[in-house]
């Protein structure tokens, strides 16, 4: 028998965020709304996420603030 799975994190591209100036590297840019969570498939299928999270990150330099 043969049983192929995986277990990691995934990060998705929600939409614009707000234009903010980044704290990190003190560019004023738009930034991403990203969403990220743990996942466990099974035969390339998502069974089960956990651990949701919503922020936005600097499209520069990847600085995060959670929203």
């Amino acid at each position: 028998m043969f049983l192929l799975f995986g277990f990691g994190s995934k990060r998705k591209h929600v939409g614009p965020g707000a234009t903010r100036s980044c704290p990190r590297c003190h560019n004023t840019t738009q930034w991403m709304r990203m969403k990220q969570y743990q996942q466990f498939t099974l035969f390339f299928v998502p069974v089960a996420r956990w651990k949701r999270v919503e922020f936005e990150e600097c499209g520069i330099c990847g600085a995060a603030t959670q929203v």
